[in-house]
C-alpha cells in the first residue's frame, strides 16, 4: 500500500498570500529565496506572477550546505537560463552586501523614472518572497546588521507582512513563507519535507528519512552528488547496497533499540543542522 500524500495546512499562508497581493502594488523589486539544497522545489508556481514588469532578484540562501562544486554548477546553469543567482548565507551573513547592492541597482531605474516626471527619488521598496524556512528573516536581520525580525531555523515564524527600513535607499518587506495550495508533485513534496521547508505539513518521518537516503543513491554518481557512506561515517551502520526503508530498519536496530521512529528523527536533524556535512539534494537539470 503506498504511503498517504504529504500534505499542509495553509490557512494563514491563504491569508498572507492575499495581503502579500495588495501589498506587491507598492513593490519595485522582488527578491525570491530559494533553499540552495532544493532550488527548483523551492520555485513558487505564482512567482512569475508576483514579479509582473518588477525587477527581480534570484537569491540562493544556505549555499554553506552544498559543496562549493555544485553551487559552481547553479550560477553556470542559471546563468544559462539568463538569471543570475546571488548566493547567501544569511547565517553568518555571507553575500548580504552583495545582495544590498543589488537591490538598489535594481531600484535605479524606478527613480529615474521619478525624476523624469519632476518626482523626488525614494528608497526603493523590495519584499523577499519564498517558501517557509528559506531564510528570508534572517537575510532581513542580517540586512540590518540587528535582530529585528523574528528569524529561527524552522517554518511558519513570520505569519504577518512587516516594513522594515534597511537604509535610506531601501525598505524591505518580510513576507511570510507562501507555499502552492496544491503541490501535486510528491517527489518535490518530500525534498521539501526532508529540509523542513514545507511549513504547518503532516507527513511520515520514516517515510521522508528513507526518501533521503534513497536521494543520496540517486544523486551519487553525479559531480557534485554526496556519498552515502557519510551515513556509514556518522552512525556506523553500513549503507552499502541498502534502500532508505532496509537502512532505516539497521539503524533504528543497531543505534535505538529498534526504534525506527527516533531513527527517521535523529537523521533528519542532522541532515537540517548540517551534521551530515554540505550536502545538494537536487543538481542542476541535464
Amino acid at each position: 500500500m503506498s504511503s498517504p500524500p504529504i500534505q499542509w495546512y495553509p490557512g494563514h499562508i491563504a491569508k498572507a498570500e492575499r495581503a502579500l497581493a495588495e501589498q506587491l502594488k507598492r513593490v519595485d523589486v522582488v527578491l525570491e529565496v530559494r533553499d540552495a539544497r532544493i532550488p527548483l522545489s523551492t520555485h513558487h508556481p505564482n512567482v512569475a506572477n508576483w514579479i509582473g514588469s518588477r525587477e527581480a532578484l534570484l537569491v540562493m540562501n544556505r549555499e554553506d550546505m552544498i559543496p562549493s562544486e555544485v553551487r559552481q554548477q547553479w550560477a553556470t546553469w542559471f546563468e544559462q537560463q539568463g538569471q543570475v543567482a546571488i548566493f547567501t548565507n544569511a547565517q553568518h551573513g555571507k553575500g548580504i552586501a552583495q545582495l544590498a547592492q543589488a537591490a538598489k541597482v535594481a531600484g535605479t531605474a524606478m527613480n529615474q523614472r521619478r525624476r523624469d516626471r519632476g518626482m523626488l527619488p525614494r528608497p526603493v521598496r523590495a519584499v523577499a518572497i519564498g517558501f517557509p524556512n528559506v531564510g528570508k528573516s534572517a537575510l532581513i536581520n542580517r540586512l540590518l546588521n540587528k535582530r529585528v525580525v523574528t528569524s529561527a531555523r524552522r517554518p511558519g515564524v513570520t505569519r504577518q507582512l512587516r516594513w522594515v527600513r534597511i537604509s535610506e535607499e531601501l525598505e524591505l518587506l518580510d513576507a511570510p513563507g507562501v507555499l502552492p495550495s496544491l503541490l501535486s508533485d510528491q517527489k518535490a513534496a518530500l525534498k521539501l519535507a526532508i529540509c523542513d521547508d514545507i511549513g504547518d505539513a503532516s507527513y511520515d518521518n520514516q517515510r521522508v528519512a528513507s526518501s533521503l537516503v534513497d536521494l543520496l543513491w540517486d544523486l551519487a554518481d553525479r559531480p557534485g552528488g554526496a556519498n552515502p557512506e557519510v551515513l556509514k561515517t556518522r552512525y556506523g551502520v553500513e549503507v552499502q547496497g541498502l534502500t532508505g526503508e532496509s537502512y532505516l530498519e539497521n539503524l533504528g536496530i543497531e543505534r535505538y533499540q529498534g526504534d525506527r521512529e527516533r531513527a527517521a528523527r535523529q537523521l533528519l536533524n542532522d541532515f537540517r543542522k548540517g551534521s551530515l556535512g554540505a550536502i545538494a539534494l537536487e543538481l542542476p537539470p541535464v
